[in-house]
């Protein structure tokens, strides 16, 4: 190769002040060329060499944003809080199809059995344990991220709530859908599933997230099969009463929610 880059080029290369056609000749001949790859290194400032390296890596270390974390992006959402609500397990494929195949079955045991009975006992469950899932250092992978975050721990929890909410009371108003023949009877689900999630949600910051939700499932669970035992009618918390006594708990239990709302920061310093 009788051929190198001049020296005054390789400067200009450095600097980035290179044009076109030279910086596509240069470009190549680095490419094959030890000598002027070593006369580069010798005419490049090292600050800024390694403050490009360190861009660089940055870049690449960068995780990529999924469709769900650019759209909310692109909707004004800021970007800790996008990447924290991507990162929520409950919103993930693998929890959705599972409620997906749940909701399905328990649909198809519907028309089975000709009582809506069964999906109206399960639906309140779903958004509960998804809630519960979301929040607190025994089953959130990304805890650590959401306690380091420029958040509020009550704005946290509330954000992620509404979030898991949309998702599980929208698959179960979809399944709901699949039940037209029980009218609004089908939709008696709805007050007993906000009832249970504010339930369990101002219940965590002195049970914690996985006794709260826990005790406040097996207390719905428990009232169903005691007022199963009553009569061959409806269950209780599905008729007209239950459902003002289900509106009642929940106004309460937001109520209370706001009432402890800065407990959560107590309560994220203390499980870390």
């Amino acid at each position: 190769m009788t051929w190198h880059v001049d020296a005054e080029d390789l400067r200009a290369y450095a600097r980035g002040e290179l044009t076109a056609p030279r910086l596509w000749s240069a470009d190549t001949h680095l490419m094959s060329c030890a000598q002027c790859r070593e006369t580069l290194a010798s005419v490049s400032d090292p600050v800024a060499l390694d403050t490009g390296w360190e861009r660089l890596d940055a870049e690449l270390d960068v995780p990529r944003r999924g469709l769900f974390e650019a759209l909310l992006v692109r909707l004004g959402v800021a970007d800790h809080v996008a990447r924290l609500l991507t990162a929520t397990p409950v919103l993930r494929r693998s929890w959705l199809a599972a409620v997906v195949f749940l909701l399905l079955t328990t649909v198809g045991v519907v028309h089975t059995a000709d009582s809506p009975t069964l999906f109206l006992a399960l639906a309140p469950l779903l958004p509960l344990a998804g809630v519960a899932l979301s929040y607190g250092p025994a089953l959130d992978p990304t805890y650590e991220m959401a306690v380091v975050s420029p958040v509020h721990g009550f704005r946290l929890l509330m954000i992620r709530t509404v979030a898991v909410l949309a998702a599980g009371l929208g698959l179960n108003g979809l399944a709901t859908l699949a039940l037209p023949s029980y009218g609004l009877r089908a939709l008696t689900w709805l007050l007993p599933a906000l009832a249970l999630t504010a339930t369990g949600l101002a219940l965590t910051p002195r049970l914690g997230p996985v006794l709260a939700p826990s005790l406040v499932g097996g207390a719905w669970i428990a009232l169903l099969v005691a007022t199963d035992r009553a009569g061959d009618g409806p269950l209780v918390p599905f008729t007209a009463a239950g459902q003002g006594v289900a509106a009642a708990v929940a106004a309460l239990a937001v109520g209370l929610l706001f009432l402890v709302r800065d407990r959560f920061d107590v309560f994220h310093r203390s499980a870390v």
